[in-house]
């Protein structure tokens, strides 16, 4: 009894910290290294920070900023485009912030139709792509080719400027998606051989540190437009040419994501070491 009370507090103050204060690196004693979580588990609220993340930039800046004349393009980082990343280039943005923290999990999203042939599944990857499909469960094994842990997750058209892009592409190998259908998997990896509930709580940290980092790019870019669109409180979907702040976008992440998150870290089942 004792031990399930202290590691309760013990959680539930690594949760505090995560997500009250959240300033990573996290250095804890006790709980983090007294238990492992499984890959699964892990992988499962990773991917659940990152729809979230993914849903609020689709629809409330890319899908409400084109009502309001703003523009999104596969080329939003080069001189003179005044445009910003589509929902898949903001992943891979902050994905590439990810690959510079040494917390050893990678993001990409992938795709047995991408457009861009880097993106397609191959091997044991596109077998599990292919078992998601056939099921839309998530697929979560170890890739045996690069020796790690790997889960893949169903990546959803869940808006039009999903659908439009790909379909009018000129590079689309396919040009007939519909909303609601899976397009792709957001896949996770991570080569360690355990993940310690400190660990899954650093990840979740520097994971909202990059998307934080992706959104910076994207309004430092906005304000070498022609027409730099306002930053400070007010949104697209407000029907306004303008855009929110850093801390006004990422304290509407933590209020769709941060009560799911806890709710699964509490769920966890672990395991003593």
């Amino acid at each position: 009894m004792f031990l399930r009370i202290s590691t309760t507090l013990g959680l539930a103050a690594l949760c505090i910290y995560l997500f009250v204060t959240a300033p990573p690196p996290l250095e804890v004693n006790g709980i983090g290294n007294a238990s492992s979580v499984a890959f699964a588990d892990a992988f499962a609220l990773l991917a659940e920070e990152n729809g979230v993340a993914r849903s609020l930039w689709t629809r409330e800046i890319v899908a409400a900023g084109k009502k309001v004349g703003m523009r999104f393009s596969e080329n939003w980082e080069d001189e003179g485009v005044d445009a910003g990343p589509l929902p898949a280039l903001f992943l891979k943005e902050t994905s590439r912030q990810l690959a510079r923290r040494p917390v050893g999990i990678h993001l990409f999203l992938g795709s047995n139709h991408p457009i861009e042939e880097g993106n397609r599944f191959e091997g044991e990857q596109q077998t599990a792509f292919t078992k998601l499909l056939a099921t839309g469960e998530p697929q979560f094994f170890t890739d045996s080719e690069f020796g790690v842990q790997t889960a893949m997750f169903a990546d959803v058209a869940v808006a039009e400027a999903c659908v439009s892009c790909h379909n009018e592409h000129e590079d689309s190998p396919r040009r007939d998606w519909t909303l609601g259908e899976v397009m792709g998997a957001t896949t996770w990896t991570y080569g360690g051989e355990s993940i310690s509930l400190q660990q899954l709580l650093a990840m979740t940290a520097v994971y909202r540190e990059c998307t934080r980092l992706a959104y910076e790019r994207y309004l430092a870019k906005a304000a070498t437009f022609e027409h730099p669109p306002p930053v400070g409180d007010r949104w697209p979907r407000d029907g306004e040419y303008a855009l929110p702040r850093t801390d006004v976008f990422m304290a509407e992440l933590e209020r769709l994501a941060s009560a799911r998150t806890l709710r699964a870290l509490t769920e966890l089942p672990s395991t003593p070491r």
